[in-house]
């Protein structure tokens, strides 16, 4: 039987040396499942990866920025708080706090992966952020994760109302669309690739009318935020100003 070739060890393959960055103790075996990433554990013969602490640690993100959110801006509607939450944890920001603690050298990659620069991609960094978030609150509840996540993401927050105007492309185009009498926009996503390097397509166009924007990412949210923004640059390539 041929041996299965030896898997590439992460820069700095100490996790614990990460946990005076992230500010919070974590249960040392859900440490290490948060920084599997799946390719990593598809090259290791199916052994568990990240993805349903990431799914948890969504969720707990989520509603902690949305409390902290609802709390400080108490005169704002629901549409800028919503707007104002997608800018705070969405991929491209939690992936600035990821580069902030060093967290690419930490992560367990299949050699496809760490070969072609996979530590240092935002989709990457912003799942292994919300894994950790799901380990956190596991091992140490919701009290402490909030206080955790808070200080991470405290630069985030206090710029909140300038990101939420630009960052949350998916809800611009809606009002922008309605505003135009444009039709509602309509999101297709078609998946490719193995479930270990899944890629997902977003289209986006108005109603029953031709395609106005594309992308691709790794995460269906993400390749749709994007298909969004595209949209906004091809039909109004001043409304995006500087490309923020």
């Amino acid at each position: 039987m041929a041996r299965r070739p030896r898997l590439p060890l992460p820069p700095n393959d100490d996790p614990s040396q990460l946990l005076p960055r992230w500010g919070a103790d974590i249960d040392p075996e859900l440490l290490g499942l948060a920084l599997t990433h799946r390719s990593y554990a598809y090259e290791a013969g199916g052994i568990p990866h990240n993805e349903r602490l990431e799914f948890l640690g969504d969720a707990v993100l989520s509603i902690v920025v949305a409390d902290r959110l609802y709390h400080d801006h108490p005169d704002l509607p629901e549409s800028d708080l919503s707007r104002m939450r997608a800018a705070t944890v969405s991929q491209e920001p939690l992936a600035l706090v990821a580069r902030e603690i060093g967290l690419g050298d930490f992560i367990r990659l299949g050699r496809g992966e760490d070969l072609t620069g996979g530590r240092d991609k935002d989709s990457i960094l912003s799942d292994t952020v919300e894994a950790l978030i799901g380990a956190t609150y596991l091992s140490l509840g919701l009290e402490e994760t909030r206080r955790v996540v808070l200080q991470l993401v405290s630069n985030l927050l206090d710029h909140a109302v300038e990101r939420g105007q630009t960052q949350d492309w998916k809800t611009i185009i809606a009002e922008y669309a309605q505003r135009e009498h444009l039709g509602e926009p309509v999101f297709t996503v078609h998946g490719q690739g193995p479930d270990h390097h899944r890629l997902f397509t977003a289209e986006v166009a108005f109603g029953d009318g031709d395609v106005q924007g594309v992308s691709t990412a790794s995460s269906k949210k993400h390749a749709e935020n994007m298909a969004a923004r595209d949209a906004m640059q091809r039909i109004d390539p001043g409304f995006l100003g500087t490309g923020s």
